[in-house]
């Protein structure tokens, strides 16, 4: 396995990523914009998945990455709580829904999985944080 020095090479903050873009695009059109509350929260909700498996990265602690990345599972489940909303009151297509469902359930399913992982490593192997001064992409794209 080879070492992980950034945030940013993690999968499920690429999955985590696309799928914020996803509630954003989705969440700026029609009466789902014009709803505050309910755009507001999900979309919150998605970048919270993301800004905590970052946060987790961070920490340079197993049992706190473990912590973060629960929140992180936490929020797909709000996500996918906030879709129902959004498709009974026809703010998105079913399919739209189906998408961005199963998008937030891959999140929670590889944050899980990492989760499980995480506890077989305590010591974090494999997981480093890059030495000061670093040259690289500030801005990976999506993929």
């Amino acid at each position: 396995m080879a070492t992980i020095r950034r945030f940013e090479e993690l999968e499920v903050w690429k999955d985590a990523r696309k799928l914020t873009t996803s509630v954003y695009r989705e969440s700026r059109h029609g009466a789902f914009a014009q709803d505050f509350g309910l755009r507001d929260q999900i979309q919150r909700a998605a970048v919270s998945v993301m800004s905590n498996i970052a946060e987790g990265f961070a920490s340079r602690t197993t049992g706190a990455f473990i912590q973060f990345l629960g929140y992180a599972r936490r929020s797909t489940a709000e996500i996918q709580s906030h879709l129902y909303v959004a498709l009974d009151l026809d703010y998105i297509s079913s399919e739209q829904f189906d998408e961005m469902y199963d998008a937030a359930d891959n999140c929670s399913r590889q944050l899980y999985g990492f989760i499980r992982y995480l506890k077989t490593r305590p010591d974090r192997s494999g997981i480093e944080e890059p030495p000061a001064g670093y040259d690289s992409n500030p801005r990976p794209p999506i993929e």
